[in-house]
Parts: C-alpha cells; structure tokens; sequence
C-alpha cells in the first residue's frame, strides 16, 4: 500500500513541476510517464507559447513515456511521432499542426491566425475545422488585481451564417451558463485562467472551444447544426438549467427529440410529443387536447409564436395542427409560469417558429403513408428571409380498408395547412417578424354530414435592441377560429350549423437588465375577443329548418405585468412577479334577469334586459401573483419552491373529454365568472454522472374556482341561456413526479412516473343541482398512475432506434349498474357521475430511422423513418357506450387503435 502510494505521489510531483523552466519559453523539460500525446500537448501548451492543432482521430492511440530536459520541441516531436504516420509542421506564432499521412504546407500570415480565432473565415482545404475546436483562444489582457473577467461575443451557424438564439454557452466546472438572446449574442463572467466552453445549439451539435482568459474579451464562435437526428439529444432545460433556472415545471423538447419518437401514422406530432413528459396525460389516442396537472384540456394556451391556436389539431385530433419543420423548439411551463403568459389556468405550450436562412435557398420536406409535407427557406435579397411550409393528406384511401366500409362508403377526410415566416432586418438593432399560418380540415364519416373547420393566425412583431442591457418587441396580431357542419340526412330537416370566434390583440414586452442581478421583464397586453356562438339555417331549397342564431358575445382584457429576477447570491435565486388582469364583457346583448342570490334556473326569470353594443356589462379584475425561488446545494442539486396564481376568462363548452370540432366557447359574463386558480410547488432537481443523468421529483397542489360543470341532460349547443345548463364547481388537483433522463451517450432516453389526483365538487351554493349530492369526484382526466418510457439506442450516426412504453389508469366514466320496470317499462339507474373507470390503459411502440451519409456539402440529404405504433395490438378503450337492442340495454368498447398500426416515412432535405 505504502509502495502504490509513493508511486501516486511521486507521479503527482512530477506532473505538478514538469516544464520547469524560464516563462514561456520553448525549450522543455520533464517526466512524462505514459501520458496521452493529447495531454503531453496540453501539458506543453500550458507553459510554453506553443499552440497545437490536430484531428482528435489522428492521435487516439499515441502515447508519450520520456524524460525532457530542456529539449526542444522538434526533437521531442520527431522522437514521440517516428513510426507512427504522423507529421507536424511549424507555423508563425508558435503554431503546431500534427497531420497524418503527410506533411502540411502552413505557410500563413498573422491574419490567418486572427480570422481563426473570431471564426469568421474557414480554414484552408488542408486544416481541418477540428483546429477551430481544439485551438485554444487568448482572450483579453490583465487587468491588476481582476480575478474574473467578462467573455462576451454572439454564435452563428457555421452553415448558413445566421445568428442563433437560444443556444446555451456554458462552463462546466464553475458552472457558468448564459442563453444567447435574439441577435445571437451572449455574455459570461468566468474566473481567469483556462477554461472549456460548451456550446448546446438547440437541436445541433455541441461544440466546444478552449479558451485562456486574461481579461474581458469577445469570442465569436460558428456552430453546426444537425441534419435530422444525427446528434445528441439537445435540451434547453437540461444539465445546467436544469439546476440553476428558478422556475420548476419547465421542460424544452428539440426537434431532434420529437422526430425520434414513434408517431401515429408516421407524421411527426408536436404536440403529442409533450405526451413524453411527466404531469402530461390526455384521457385517449387521437386527441390532440391534453391534461396539464389535473386541469381541463382548455385550460392549456397553445402558442405558435405570439399567436393562439384555439383548437391545435387535424382530422379529428388525428393530426396536430403544428407542421414541425416550421418550429424550432417546444416549451411547455407546467408551473412557474412567467409574469408575460396569462390567460389559462394549467399550463403555456408554446412553440417557436423557425425563420429562414439567409445564405441559401433550401428547403426540407417528407413524403408518408397519409400525409406530405414541403417547406422551402431561403434569401430575399440581404437583409430579408422567408420559410413557407405547406402540409396535405391524402387519406381517403383508408377508409377503403375498414372491415365494414360499406358504412363508411361516402366517407372522406382531408386538410392541408400553409406557414409563412418573414424575417426583415430593418438594421443592426431592429428587426421584423411576420408569421402567418392557415388550415383547413373537412371529413365525412357518414353519407349525410360534413364537418369542417379553420385556423388562421397572423402575427407581426417588432423588434429593437437599444443596448445590450434592454430589449424590447412590439407585437400586433389576429387570431381566429371557426367550424361548419352541413346535415343532409332528410332533405326537409337539412340544416348548416357554424361557430365562429377572433381575437386581436396587442402586446408590448420589454426586458432588461439591471446592475448583473436583475433580469426586469415588463409590458401591456391588450386584446379584443369577439364570438359566434353558434347559428343554424336551412341548407337547401325543400328544408323547413327555423334558423336561429345565439347572440354574439365580446369583451376586452388588459394586462399589465412585472417580473425580476434577482440572483442574491451564488445559492439563492429568486423570481417574482405580479400580472394585474381587468376584463370587461360589452354589449350589444339581451339575457334573462335573476333575483339576486338565485341559481340562474328558468323557475327564477324576472324578466328580460338590453344592453347596447359596447357598453360595459360586467367588468371583473384582479392580480395574479408569480414566485419562485432556487437554493442551490451544491454545483449538481438544487431545491425550487414557487406559487402561481391565474385567471381564465373564457370556457370550453363541451359534451366530451377533449377538444373536438363541434365544441364552442363562452366569455365570462354577468352569469358565469372567469376561472381562477392557484397552484403550490416544491420540486428537489440533480444532475449525475458528469450531467449526463438529470433527476427532478416535484410536489404540486392546486385549487380552481367558478370551474364549469353540466346538470343532468344539460344543452351546450344553440342555448340562449347556458347560465342554466352548467353548474359553478371547484376543483383540486394533487400529485408527485418523477423524471429521470439520461441525454449523452449511444444509450439515452428517459423515464417518468406521476401520481395525481383531479377531483371536483358542485359549489355547496349552487341551488340548481349538486353532482353526487355534493361529494367530491373524479373529473374526467383523473388518472392517477402515469409512466412513460422512452429508451433509444444509436447504433451508428446514421442508424438509431427507439423503444417507447405508455401505461395510464383509466379514465372515469358513469356507467349504468341497475334497471327496473316503471309505468310498463325498462328503466336504467346509472352510478354516481365518474364513480368507474375504463380498463387501464397500455402501449407500446417502435420506431427505426435511418439517415443517409452525414457529408456537408451533399446536394441533399435524405431519411427513412419506419415503424410500429401500438406493437402488441391491444384494444385501448377510447370510451364505452350502450345501445338499446330488443329491450335490452347493451354496452360496446370503442377503441381507437386496436390493431399494429405500421408506417414508413420517407424525409428529405436540401
């Protein structure tokens, strides 16, 4: 023992005094025991002027084991290097290139070395980038008496030259970390002395570049950007956020994630994509609402970019609405959301659009068994750039393939969807953003009916930057959203019922930094809401149809928010903030009148009033309160707590568990108030194995008022008077996630597991009708147990699979569970409302990618992705209903997919 740790002690000496000699000088002297040949060249560069460059293949295996003594490098180069197909080379400024194979020419100026270190040129055809990596850059000059010092500078795609926004710039051992802002720019204060800075590019490579800091400096740095999925997985809330940022409930999904999933149908799914993580359900396949910690499916804002998406599907929720080569990347804040998200009660999903490049036309695109898609980026002289996508199906032909599509003999389904993003550069601090997006979807599963509805969503942002502490952006933007449904079934009972509902809003947001504590985010929302809530008319000449329209609604809110972050100290982070929301519901309208203290029952109408178009009818206002707080334990741990508190102005009218084509929406009134709710967090987050696993276990609880519930045999469509169809419920929401993820590595994926509880209880002052006597119960998305598995394994770089497990309990449902004979006939009692559930829910599925070679300069490069959805073929109840046969009551399953749902999809980009 006493000889190992002689040895250990003696290798530490010798490693502690190797190179001692005058400063900076190039001879060199030293014990070098079986040392790397990368390490003897670290090792030299640390105190002489010399600077080596290299393929990191080229050296692998080539050791070092010799004794220096004040020899010189040639010497020792040509001793360490013989036999082994290696050649170095000097050039100016002590520069050293090792090559294989043969000797490099590098006769270059100071010029050259210049250009490489701001990285705005590449290297000659005979140096490989892999220098740029392995280089290490002298920033800044001393300053006495400084120990740290500022590294500033922007990073760009080595591709097309475009500044990227969102890329992490980080430090691993001191654990520094900054996010590059909208021009690319970023900012980091690092001790003085050597350092490894890692560069995340959302859904591209990780880079890395080595520095020696001796005082404030800039380093630009070009990054590259993946083709598919030929990286790592990539996320912004991952190994150093993770950890650091004071929000919980906050997780970053890249596209490069997304697209190795296995999807419905083979169609990349955006949305379903967030199904991944923990305290994410949906109550059946495809849907495209989803549950966020027990809240209901409209209590989610969905966002692409500044604009809402009111409903985010296709074809029945088959589909998102969301083309994923038009994103750059998915957000969704469970809880500690930000003081600038307002409006819904659960959770924000918001996606970013993707804007086009500016070196190159080029385009990327797909071709599957259902749908197609194409988009194409490009130019448009210096300083503007586009990216238009467009996206159609073609599925009619699988309806030809149902076991009894004799029924389904006049069936068809289709949409399309189209995005323009407009990108203008006004100047060096300013810049415009256009981002539209139109959709279309219309299907008939019956020879009688037709359904069909539209998205369209145009937005146009402002943006300036008037220093490097203060930025701001001004957006101005419609959204709106309307369905059709035409009945043929009897040509006297024809009917064409429409929907319809806009939004215009307006939205100034500035951040600022202040005094490097304080990250001040502030601004004014303004929006104008305006509804159809439902017409129908006669559709054709021998239909006797009455037409009837529900009277328009409008109503405007203003919101004003203020939020800093302060980092007290290298332990405590925190984030508060304060949104003050004031909503107004204006005429021109005619309701019913109630005593005051009444249900709101037809028994209790007094009479009728009227009031004029837009005059004040009923103003509600209120702050919502946003904290946060981070205490960092050590540089791997972290404890977060936080409180949210929102306000919903607007509710889903709906007759199911999701988000369908025929739901419609109603504006809080004098009747029925807006939503709120509160939610409680307390989440302990760690990083293991050199960050290459990440933990997070949150605890969360929350309670929700003037929630909207239904009496027994309740109308939601063409009611004049709703106020006496839903119910006033509260509702309290509960549970545990687990996440552990592991993002390096050949092997990586994750696992994830939530417990949580959803419950409901009529209002003890609602004197119309108290669900299940007044007792607390399951709301249509409790599902307590939820695990989702993700494991994919890289066979090569152009070679990966992914293995995916779904379970769920099953969701509540009101079944009958006795009949009796009243007045000569058959009566059914059913149970208490949600008081059973249909059978758990299990799935499991694979999916193979496979990419063409990974050159840069190829013309093109292609992608096949293929697989199985639902592997085992279970028959997943979607729902049970019951039908009446021969005086008997009958129940059915209905299942979604109860079969292996094969695809293949071809991809492609150029």
């Amino acid at each position: 023992m006493r000889k190992v740790l002689f040895i250990c002690v003696a290798l530490f000496l010798s490693f502690s005094q190797l190179l001692a000699q005058t400063e900076k000088g190039t001879e060199i002297s030293g014990f070098f025991p079986g040392v790397t040949f990368k390490r003897f060249m670290e090792l030299v560069e640390e105190d002489t002027p010399y600077r080596f460059y290299y393929r990191e293949g080229d050296i692998s295996d080539v050791m070092v084991s010799l004794q220096a003594e004040k020899s010189s490098l040639d010497d020792l180069l040509s001793t360490i290097l013989k036999d082994k197909d290696l050649y170095f080379s000097f050039g100016s400024n002590y520069s050293v290139f090792i090559s294989k194979g043969k000797k490099l020419d590098v006769n270059l100026s100071d010029a050259f070395f210049k250009n490489v270190n701001q990285e705005r040129q590449r290297l000659s055809s005979e140096v490989d980038e892999a220098f740029v990596r392995n280089n290490r850059f002298l920033i800044g000059s001393p300053v006495p008496g400084k120990t740290t010092a500022v590294l500033s500078g922007t990073v760009s795609s080595l591709e097309n030259e475009e500044v990227i926004s969102g890329a992490i710039v980080f430090e691993k051992i001191n654990y520094k970390q900054s996010v590059t802002d909208n021009q690319g720019r970023y900012s980091i204060e690092l001790p003085l002395g050597r350092h490894t800075i890692y560069i995340q590019n959302l859904g591209g490579y990780i880079e890395q570049r080595l520095i020696d800091l001796r005082g404030d400096g800039n380093l630009d740095m070009a990054v590259g950007e993946s083709i598919f999925s030929l990286s790592e997985v990539v996320v912004n809330s991952g190994a150093i956020s993770n950890i650091t940022r004071p929000e919980m409930g906050v997780q970053t999904m890249t596209m490069t994630e997304m697209k190795k999933l296995p999807a419905v149908l083979g169609e990349v799914d955006v949305l379903k994509g967030v199904l991944v993580l923990p305290g994410v359900n949906t109550v059946g396949e495809a849907s495209v609402g989803f549950n966020v910690r027990g809240g209901a499916a409209d209590q989610n804002l969905v966002l692409f970019g500044e604009s809402t998406l009111f409903n985010p599907s296709h074809l029945f929720g088959f589909f998102s609405a969301v083309n994923s080569d038009m994103v750059q990347e998915v957000e969704l804040l469970k809880a500690g959301i930000p003081a600038n998200y307002g409006g819904r009660l659960s959770s924000v999903l918001h996606m970013k659009p993707k804007f086009g490049r500016s070196d190159k036309v080029g385009g990327t695109g797909g071709i599957g068994l259902l749908t197609s898609r194409l988009s194409v980026e490009g130019p448009v002289g210096e300083h503007t750039t586009f990216l238009v996508g467009a996206r159609t199906t073609y599925s009619d032909w699988v309806l030809n393939y149902l076991e009894d599509r004799a029924d389904f003999n006049a069936s068809r389904a289709s949409f399309y969807d189209i995005n323009v993003n407009l990108r203008h550069e006004l100047g060096e601090n300013d810049a415009l953003e256009f981002t539209g997006y139109f959709s279309n979807d219309g299907f008939r599963f019956d020879p009688d009916t037709l359904y069909g509805y539209q998205n369209q969503n145009y937005a146009l942002k402002w943006r300036h930057y008037f220093n490097d502490q203060i930025e701001g952006s001004v957006t101005i933007g419609r959204d709106s959203y309307d369905f059709e449904i035409i009945g043929e079934d009897n040509p006297l009972n024809s009917y064409q019922f429409g929907f319809g509902m806009e939004q215009t809003y307006l939205k100034g947001e500035i951040r600022q930094e202040f005094r490097e504590k304080h990250l001040f985010r502030y601004g004014l929302h303004l929006n104008h809401i305006r509804l159809n809530p439902g017409k129908i008319d006669p559709y054709g000449l021998q239909s006797i149809v009455i037409p009837d329209q529900v009277e328009r609604e409008q109503a405007v809110e203003t919101s004003l928010f203020f939020s800093d972050e302060y980092e007290i100290n290298d332990q405590w982070l925190v984030s508060g903030g304060l949104r003050y929301n004031l909503y107004t519901y204006l005429g021109p309208q005619t309701t019913f009148t109630y005593p005051e203290g009444s249900s709101y029952s037809e028994q209790d109408v007094t009479g009728e009033a009227t009031e004029e178009s837009g005059k004040p009818i009923k103003t509600y206002h209120g702050p919502e309160f946003r904290f946060s707080a981070r205490y960092s334990l050590n540089n791997q741990s972290s404890l977060k707590a936080g409180v949210n508190s929102m306000r919903q102005n607007i509710h889903l009218l709906s007759n199911t568990s999701v988000i369908s084509p025929t739901d419609t929406w109603k504006l809080s009134d004098q009747f029925i108030a807006p939503q709120r709710g509160i939610q409680y967090a307390l989440g302990y987050f760690r990083n293991m194995a050199m960050n290459k696993l990440e933990f997070s276990a949150e605890l969360y609880y929350k309670t929700m008022s003037n929630l909207l519930d239904y009496r027994s045999g309740a109308t939601i469509i063409l009611n004049d008077n709703v106020e006496q169809d839903v119910l006033n419920t509260n509702g309290r929401a509960y549970g545990i996630e687990f996440y552990l993820k592991k993002s390096q590595g050949r092997l990586n994926g994750s696992v994830s597991y939530t417990y949580a509880r959803s419950l409901l209880k009529t209002n003890p002052d609602e004197g119309k009708e108290l669900i299940n006597r007044g007792k607390e119960y399951s709301s249509n998305f409790d599902q307590p147990h939820h695990a989702v598995l993700i494991l994919n394994y890289e066979i090569s770089k152009r070679f990966n699979t992914t293995f995916s497990g779904n379970y769920s309990t099953g969701r509540p449902i009101t079944l009958p569970v006795a009949k009796f004979e009243y007045a000569g006939s058959e009566r059914v009692y059913f149970s208490d409302r949600n008081a059973q559930r249909v059978p758990d829910y299990l799935r499991l599925d694979l999916s193979i990618n496979l990419e063409g070679n990974h050159k840069v300069n190829k013309p093109a490069h292609s992608s096949w992705s293929l697989g199985v959805y639902n592997l085992l073929g279970r028959s997943n109840p979607y729902s049970i209903y019951f039908v009446p046969q021969d005086g008997i009551l009958k129940g059915y399953q209905l299942s979604i997919f109860a079969n292996q749902i094969p695809f293949i999809t071809y991809n492609f980009k150029f």
